[in-house]
């Protein structure tokens, strides 16, 4: 996926070589899910014209406006407002009588909180993401340079 204004997957801007693209298949390991669970969401991010999706020779997804005319909430959006909490009546149905009278007494503080978190969700552009990602990126590569052997510790292979 190439990006709008020359910015790379990770928000930063390129170098005016040209970016590799991932397919739907690189994109789903990297986010450990299936190729048609990322076709679903890239084709939910092109009908909110977030992406634009061009065919042929030189084709494929470039975002349609710049990441900070993007909000998280717009993304949200995007791939079908999944469940923000998996807790309360909005999780599986419950059998038990306790489990029931506390779901009944969740229901209304649980949707004020999500108006509140999609109203920050709205607050929070892309571009800040892309931003606070590139900085935790550069400090991870500065730990590598100043200790090779611990910088990558935490990732799982």
């Amino acid at each position: 996926m190439q990006r709008h204004s020359g910015e790379r997957g990770d928000g930063s801007r390129s170098t005016g070589t040209r970016q590799s693209r991932a397919g739907f298949t690189e994109v789903a390991r990297m986010i450990s899910t299936n190729p048609v669970v990322v076709r679903r969401m890239m084709a939910g991010l092109r009908e909110k014209e977030i992406l634009i999706s061009e065919k042929g020779h030189g084709g494929g997804w470039h975002l349609a406006r710049p990441l900070s005319a993007i909000s998280l909430r717009d993304v949200y959006e995007a791939i079908g407002s999944p469940p923000l909490f998996n807790i309360g009546p909005g999780a599986d149905p419950a059998d038990c009588l306790v489990e029931k009278a506390v779901d009944a007494r969740l229901e209304l503080a649980m949707q004020e909180a999500e108006r509140r978190l999609l109203q920050q969700f709205s607050e929070i552009a892309v571009e800040d993401l892309a931003q606070d990602f590139e900085q935790r990126f550069a400090a991870l590569q500065a730990d590598a340079d100043d200790n090779p052997a611990a910088a990558f510790s935490h990732i799982k292979s």
